[in-house]
């Protein structure tokens, strides 16, 4: 059950990362000349979703969700 609690932690750590970065890009006015380091903070944001939907994941399907990948057995 910790480890559960663990993954909704990260879970809306991620989602707060990832919702401050996009708020930021979406204010800044430099869309129309958007650089490269933009882009890679796009990514990375998208990575954050990608995270918080896996850890979502993970969270609800439980201790099931890591038995098929012990190989000890």
């Amino acid at each position: 059950m910790k480890n559960r609690r663990g993954f909704l932690r990260i879970f809306f750590v991620l989602i707060l990362f990832g919702v401050m970065n996009l708020l930021h890009m979406i204010d800044s006015p430099a869309w129309a000349n958007i650089r490269g380091v933009d882009i890679v903070r796009f990514i990375a944001t998208g990575m954050c979703f990608g995270a918080a939907i896996f850890c979502l994941a993970a969270y609800f399907h439980g201790r099931r969700f890591f038995e098929d990948q012990d190989p000890v057995k």
